[in-house]
């Protein structure tokens, strides 16, 4: 029985039909797939315009026929009741209603129509298809946060069930914790890992310790697929070499959809088929590829809320390589939101102030994970756990590799800590700016 596809019909999305309504979008020719663009585009446009007062508002000056006139969409629009932005003929019980977990610093409740949701899982389902995962069969070791209230808990548990999963938790990262970690999967047999990249890596550290390979105990391991935060080249490679499995990138919002999968050429690929992708400069001219700018997405598909050039917050570069079918993500660089800010005027992504630290922090084993904070201009605060205070020589090495890579005459302030603070969800974010 197909368990999941079942509990997906059972809540009202038609997979079958969103499986096959995905293959022939996938079934275009590059002229085809071009038209099909522009017809999606204009068709949710001309959608939300006719449905959607709220929409009708900020889009007053549209111009159908040219695609520049239609308005950058933020966060901060969406700072009102949800009931204020669904489209005519839909309220909150027929439609699937979420939260952005707040990591841009601007949560909000967000609605998808079932069509449009039921085609986000086909897109899923699809990519982690090209690892031989499928959800109906494929037993997942989940690496997630989950409520703690008893309702959340036990939803989340159900949905777990039915999902084929077993839930990891990641607020307790301890050698303890992960010994029972390990112990389940020696007598599990899973197929892939999902879950937050800090909380994974974190794992893969442990193993490292205790000098095991993961395949070797749980031989049915196939692929670890790391979502929701950075990773970064080094710890890739420890994945890869501790886990002894591919491990699979992958970027999405819970608003949207899937926005790139790595793919089996090591290519981080983009979702075109269910979302527009532009990536724009700060005066909203669309770049070409290979040029640096922020991540705007338009949600192709989802009639009860628009999401119509929605900046989502984050910085990247498309590959010159990429085509309008096919759309390739050289780089993520980080979130707008989290850009340092220096004495000089100078400004940097801050996961660039992370990097520099990281490449010092992480080489004798001793720090097992740390965050980066901003409170003034030349002010920063580095958190850190681990077994031993860093000496002197240590943070003078990470002050002199800032100075380096940024410029001098700023203070760094070090911290160790027992445990550092994840969101409510888990996630854990490895740089932040207090800077108003």
């Amino acid at each position: 029985m197909q368990l999941f596809d079942f509990s997906l019909k059972v809540n009202g999305f038609d997979i079958n039909k969103a499986k096959a309504a995905l293959a022939e979008i996938q079934s275009k020719n590059d002229i085809e797939f071009e038209a099909y663009l522009q017809n999606q585009r204009k068709a949710i446009i001309s959608h939300h315009l006719e449905h959607n007062s709220f929409y009708k508002s900020l889009g007053a000056s549209i111009n159908i026929n040219d695609w520049n006139s239609v308005p950058i969409m933020t966060k901060s629009h969406l700072q009102q009741p949800l009931e204020q932005r669904l489209s005519d003929g839909f309220k909150t019980k027929n439609v699937d209603v979420n939260k952005t977990s707040g990591s841009s610093g601007d949560p909000f409740i967000f609605a998808k129509d079932k069509w449009c949701h039921a085609l986000t899982w086909a897109e899923i389902m699809n990519r982690f298809g090209w690892y031989g995962i499928d959800f109906n069969s494929s037993k997942q070791a989940r690496f997630y946060g989950i409520p703690l209230d008893k309702k959340g808990y036990y939803k989340e548990r159900i949905k777990d069930y039915f999902s084929n999963r077993f839930r990891f938790s990641v607020f307790d990262l301890s050698d303890d914790a992960f010994e029972n970690t390990l112990a389940k999967f020696k007598t599990t047999n899973f197929d892939y890992i999902n879950g937050y990249t800090s909380s994974i890596v974190q794992f893969a550290k442990y193993l490292k310790r205790k000098n095991i390979i993961l395949k070797s105990a749980c031989p049915s391991l196939k692929a670890c697929v790391v979502t929701s935060e950075m990773l970064f080249d080094d710890d890739k490679l420890l994945l890869e070499t501790q886990f002894g499995l591919p491990v699979i990138n992958e970027y999405g919002a819970s608003e949207l959809d899937l926005i790139a999968f790595q793919n089996i050429k090591d290519e981080w690929q983009l979702n075109s088929e269910t979302l527009y992708i532009e990536i724009l400069d700060e005066n909203d001219t669309i770049l070409p590829y290979g040029e640096e700018g922020r991540i705007v997405i338009t949600s192709l598909y989802n009639k009860a809320h628009p999401f119509i050039r929605y900046d989502i917050g984050d910085i990247g570069i498309l590959s010159k390589n990429s085509t309008i079918k096919n759309p390739i993500l050289k780089k993520l660089i980080g979130r707008t939101n989290d850009i340092v800010v220096l004495p000089s005027g100078k400004k940097a992504a801050g996961l660039t102030f992370y990097y520099i630290t990281k490449s010092v922090i992480e080489n004798d084993g001793n720090v097992s994970e740390f965050i980066v904070e901003q409170s003034l201009l030349d002010t920063f605060k580095i958190s850190y756990v681990s077994k031993i205070k860093l000496s002197e020589a240590e943070k003078t090495s990470i002050k002199k590799e800032v100075i380096r890579y940024l410029e001098p005459n700023i203070t760094i302030n070090f911290k160790r800590v027992n445990e550092l603070k994840r969101s409510k969800s888990g996630k854990l974010k490895q740089f932040t700016s207090h800077l108003k």
